[in-house]
């Protein structure tokens, strides 16, 4: 028997997938705060299971998401607005399993201090991206997702400076062409988390707008 409720899309199933994908971001960007601060105690932060762990499940997440899409008929909000958010959900622990393999492998020196401070920005930008998916299920509030959206923009920028500073302090300090070239690398990574989540932010933002 054909069930009309899963035909059309009347449940909730795909605000569900999305906030699970939500979640795991952020807790992909924690995880990275607990492993710079394990390694600035000790040179080795431990193994990445972790990680894999979170960017698999948020996989599995993305999968459903796609398959939920195939069966269902009419959607709560248009199918190509979920397949965008669903995409650059994926990419925030995806980018962030990377940086931490390339920092697990590097036996130089790190600029910890400014690591940590940059993954504090990343972690509350992915604060609010789950903010922000969460008051999709709830209607078009455009003034509260533009509040959010605004601080997620603020954060993004104060993450830039930050960063910026960082650079200025690897061109101007002791340290090799080698290092200069890796420091860059795990700096344009980090600065790639937090532009995916101004990226989520702004599909949530278009979504909203697009209904209110």
């Amino acid at each position: 028997m054909i069930s009309f409720k899963k035909l059309f899309g009347k449940d909730q199933k795909f605000y569900d997938l999305l906030e699970a994908s939500a979640e795991e971001a952020l807790t992909s960007t924690r995880l990275l705060a607990s492993y710079l601060q394990r390694l600035s105690s000790y040179r080795s932060a431990g193994d990445l299971d972790d990680f894999a762990h979170n960017r698999r499940k948020d996989k599995k997440i993305t999968a459903r998401i796609t398959e939920e899409l195939c069966r269902t008929f009419v959607t709560p909000i248009e199918r190509e607005d979920i397949e965008a958010l669903s995409s650059v959900l994926y990419r925030i622990p995806k980018t962030v399993e990377k940086l931490v393999s390339r920092l697990s492998i590097y036996p130089g020196r790190l600029p910890l201090e400014g690591l940590l401070q940059q993954s504090d920005y990343l972690s509350k930008a992915a604060e609010c991206v789950v903010g922000m998916v969460k008051q999709l299920r709830h209607g078009s509030d455009m003034e509260k997702i533009a509040e959010d959206n605004n601080r997620l923009q603020f954060l993004e920028g104060e993450g830039d400076k930050h960063l910026l500073g960082m650079i200025k302090d690897l061109y101007q300090g002791n340290y090799d062409a080698k290092e200069t070239v890796i420091m860059q690398e795990f700096f344009e990574m980090l600065e790639k988390s937090i532009d995916r989540c101004r990226d989520a932010g702004n599909v949530v933002f278009q979504i909203v707008l697009k209904y209110s």
